[in-house]
């Protein structure tokens, strides 16, 4: 989708002012609880400050990433509020939170080869994110061992989506290496 300087701005904080009252009420699992928007926005920087992203529907697709997931958003709101392109990346990223945690787990994995590019950039920048908080601010009862396990785990996420952005797999790579 080519969309000019001025309708891109306006998409991009549009999905932020969604993202924001749809996760309003939530909190990250890190020790302060801090605001979860924090966490879409900071994949909004990742991909575009440091992964030099520009595309705004990849933009947007980040900030309301985890809408559906962990809202009440539907697939149906997104698309009538934002379009089918970027509804259908969030859904690409979007676990099926009625499978047991260990099957959506191992699903990302499977899945991962097989999602459209902008939706792998999202994917990325998600593992980034999270990678960067379980090592400097992880929920206080996850042992080593767990964050370990974690990391272990979005490293093979990450491998199967191949390299999309060589920015963003160097900063996956410098993630994973502070692996506790």
């Amino acid at each position: 989708m080519l969309i000019d300087p001025t309708s891109a701005v306006r998409l991009i904080l549009a999905a932020a002012d969604f993202a924001a009252r749809k996760h309003r009420d939530q909190r990250r699992k890190d020790a302060v609880a801090s605001p979860y928007i924090n966490h879409p926005i900071a994949l909004a920087n990742i991909l575009a400050n440091e992964g030099d992203v520009q595309d705004p529907v990849v933009i947007a697709a980040a900030l309301l990433h985890d809408t559906v997931e962990d809202t009440e958003t539907t697939r149906e709101e997104l698309e009538a509020t934002f379009g089918p392109q970027i509804a259908a990346i969030v859904m690409e990223v979007t676990d099926d939170k009625s499978l047991p945690k260990a099957a959506r787990k191992q699903f990302q994995i499977d899945h991962a080869p097989h999602v459209s590019e902008a939706a792998k950039l999202v994917k990325i920048a998600d593992k980034i994110a999270n990678l960067r908080d379980v090592d400097g601010s992880p929920p206080p009862d996850w042992s080593v061992e767990r964050r370990r396990e974690y990391f272990d785990w979005a490293k093979r996420v990450v491998d199967q989506l191949g390299v999309v952005n060589y920015a963003l797999t160097a900063l996956f790579a410098a993630a994973y290496r502070r692996r506790p």
